[in-house]
């Protein structure tokens, strides 16, 4: 067995977790955060009122993020929604660097144009000017959309507020844990269970395309690993082999799965799996357990995690089989390998002195930079961009989750308040991006 692994693994005890209702973000971010402005969207319809606050889901989203901060409404000297009224004088004595105006048109039935303009004060120019359809049931993801495009024309970086994050949850019961796979956006609103049971779930991983989730079940006292379909519900079984069957992470093309199986009086070993055959190719055979394989994003490689130089590392064969070779080298501890979607950074969960802690290693100068600072922090997923993490952590006894950025400089802390939240999961970018 590997000695000192953290919870997560396969071959240890799922760690017990508890239903996540309303997540409360605590956000840490860099010392000089850009002031901009959000101004108050104009509403024109024949309802009443405006079906969302589309402007103050952008503002959150942008003060979320902890690189801005949005002035505050009643400091705003002029609330135009249209870029010709804007008077920039006004936002220069706010100190204002950017702006934000726009409207909320009705056009039908159920049916929406949401609209907005993004200017720089001093220079007076234009950024952004776009025009999107909405309806009420997609409207909180268009405002996300909005601050998208905002954030990247800013910052350089595209935005994730569109995406989505799966985690596990287990919520005690009079006749035991209800095991919950849930999916919500990733400012943690429009929560949806995927599945749930009386019987442990884990290892959630998102198909290239988001429709899937594959995870592991142990219905039926013995570990099986599903694919599910998030939009229909529909799910199949696609292995539940005698012993382990688990971690799996879809190959880049969305065809494969990589997965750990291990018989019953065997050591799990690393395989790939054709989804449609079912067919299944070994690609490590060494007596010491591998597991948590996850694909390089150009499908070359799988990355795992083997203790078979005595203590847990990070390995990396070809996804065509061959010789496995030792990735990680610094300090005695390195698990849990995930790759950024662009393919330049790896993050792991690392020994820091005693402390289990998320760790990003550069690929190309092999540097490891220590991003987070628990005792038990775990379950590291990069965001779409390649820009921030998601993990999981405790405090005071609860299982949290918390994000960081790459360079370790902005930081977000999301409490539930009613116990443990485990393995989070971050979706690639929606299919319209």
């Amino acid at each position: 067995m590997l000695k000192n692994i953290p919870r997560i693994l396969l071959v240890l005890t799922l760690l017990c977790t508890q239903a996540m209702a309303e997540l409360v973000i605590d956000v840490q971010g860099v010392s000089q955060p850009t002031p901009v402005a959000i101004v108050p969207f104009g509403w024109e319809g024949k309802e009443p009122a405006m079906p969302l606050n589309v402007a103050a889901v952008i503002q959150s989203d942008l003060k979320r993020s902890g690189r801005f901060a949005p002035v505050d409404e009643s400091k705003m000297l002029q609330k135009p929604t249209d870029g010709s009224d804007l008077d920039f004088q006004d936002w220069s004595f706010l100190g204002v660097e950017a702006i934000v105006v726009g409207k909320l048109i009705q056009t039908a039935e159920n049916a929406y144009t949401l609209q907005f303009q993004l200017f720089e004060t001093f220079s007076r120019r234009q950024l952004v000017g776009f025009r999107m359809p909405a309806t009420r049931n997609n409207m909180r993801g268009a405002a996300h959309r909005a601050a998208d495009m905002i954030y990247e024309k800013l910052t350089g970086i595209k935005g994730v507020f569109g995406t989505k994050v799966a985690y596990i949850t287990a919520e005690q019961q009079r006749d035991g844990r209800l095991y919950s796979l849930i999916v919500s956006d990733q400012d943690g609103e429009n929560e949806h269970t995927i599945m749930e049971s009386k019987d442990p779930i884990m290892s959630p991983a998102w198909s290239p395309d988001s429709r899937q989730l594959a995870y592991v079940s142990f219905e039926g006292s013995k570990s099986s690993i599903f694919v599910q379909t998030l939009r229909s519900g529909n799910r199949f079984q696609v292995s539940n082999k005698p012993g382990i069957n688990g971690a799996p992470s879809f190959s880049p093309d969305g065809r494969k799965l990589v997965i750990t199986l291990g018989g019953i009086n065997g050591n799990p070993d690393i395989y790939v799996l054709d989804i449609n055959s079912r067919q299944t190719k070994r690609l490590t055979t060494h007596r010491a357990i591998d597991t948590e394989g996850t694909w390089s994003p150009d499908g070359r490689y799988i990355y795992f995690t083997s203790d078979r130089s005595g203590g847990p590392q990070v390995y990396r064969v070809s996804a065509n089989g061959g010789t496995a070779e030792r990735f990680t080298f610094e300090g005695s501890y390195n698990a849990r390998p995930r790759l950024s979607p662009d393919g330049k950074k790896l993050a792991m969960v690392h020994n820091d002195r005693g402390n289990y802690r998320i760790a990003v290693m550069d690929l190309e100068s092999k540097n490891l930079l220590v991003l987070s600072s628990g005792q038990q922090d775990e379950s590291p997923s990069f965001a779409p961009n390649s820009d921030i993490l998601i993990y999981a952590t405790r405090q005071r006894g609860d299982g949290v989750l918390e994000t960081v950025s790459a360079d370790g400089l902005i930081r977000q802390k999301m409490e539930s308040g009613r116990g443990d939240v485990r393995e989070p999961v971050w979706s690639p970018f929606p299919r319209f991006q």
